[in-house]
């Protein structure tokens, strides 16, 4: 009998850990300017947010705990009114670089559009396929966005199915009236926009390039130092691609703001490569970081 259960619990734990929840989230909400509203309201929101995060499970896929994504939720809250939240929202990823101990940056977006209803003790229960809150559609669609880029990391195109995730979110949550998520809105650049370029053909480049980048050139310069240097390279060429077609594109943007400060390191020392054409697409692709390719040599 005592053998029984103990093969029943390493079976309960086990089957645990294979289907542990995707992320290990870091949440941070900022209310430094609300100094007439009781502190302990933004402490329960930051605690709710971590809990929905990280206990809900997102995918039918298998994570082991050591495969659950690392990833920051910084919530910098600008006005409160009658548990009424006006706030932003920046989202970063990273994903380990195979045979090291670095954590490369996967996506850094900015969103500025975050209001949303909190009331402390409501639970965030997640429906695909219905809107119960701002708060919680916001966040599951970030979720989703962040499974999609670090899959698609690993295999080429792989993580269409939660981009896709994503989208659906967007089209129930157009009929809500918060901002963000429609296509009626100035600067090309919010949820809508977002997730309707990372499923166009018109912009696959970017997603083939952090393929290319990741798993054809970080994971590999452990052991070929210079072949994973022309592996990233070769990505930024694919990105370049899009310039062609859309110049300072949303996803091209988004890609630079992840990765500017890493490929200026990658190329500071080590084996050569040719770094003048890699300079050369940097510039043209993204100028405004012109400052800091230029410290490549």
């Amino acid at each position: 009998m005592v053998r029984n259960w103990l093969v029943v619990c390493v079976f309960l734990i086990t089957g645990f850990l294979s289907y542990a929840q995707e992320l290990n989230a870091t949440v941070t909400v900022n209310a430094d300017r609300m100094t007439d509203v009781n502190p302990q309201i933004f402490k329960n929101l930051e605690t709710k947010v971590k809990e929905f995060l990280n206990n809900t499970k997102w995918t039918n896929e298998n994570y082991d705990q050591n495969q659950r994504i690392e990833c920051n939720f910084f919530i910098n809250v600008s006005e409160f009114n009658s548990n009424n939240i006006k706030a932003t929202l920046q989202i970063q990823s990273t994903r380990p670089v195979f045979n090291s101990t670095y954590s490369s940056p996967v996506l850094n977006l900015n969103d500025r559009e975050f209001d949303f209803r909190f009331v402390e003790f409501e639970q965030l229960v997640y429906d695909p396929n219905s809107f119960n809150s701002n708060l919680i559609s916001v966040l599951a669609y970030y979720v989703n966005i962040i499974i999609a880029a670090d899959m698609d990391t690993f295999s080429s195109l792989s993580g269409t199915k939660y981009y896709e995730v994503a989208s659906n979110i967007v089209n129930i949550a157009q009929s809500s009236g918060y901002k963000g998520w429609s296509q009626s809105e100035g600067g090309n650049s919010n949820r809508y926009f977002l997730i309707s370029d990372l499923l166009s053909n018109t912009f696959v480049a970017y997603r083939k390039a952090m393929y290319e980048y990741h798993f054809q050139g970080l994971d590999i310069m452990s052991e070929e130092l210079k072949t994973g240097k022309e592996g990233v390279s070769k990505a930024i060429a694919t990105l370049s691609g899009i310039q062609k077609v859309r110049p300072n594109a949303l996803l091209t943007r988004t890609f630079f703001d992840a990765k500017t400060d890493e490929i200026v390191s990658i190329y500071t020392g080590g084996p050569m490569t040719n770094n003048a054409d890699l300079i050369e697409t940097l510039n043209r692709i993204s100028p405004l970081n012109s400052v800091k390719w230029n410290k490549i040599r």
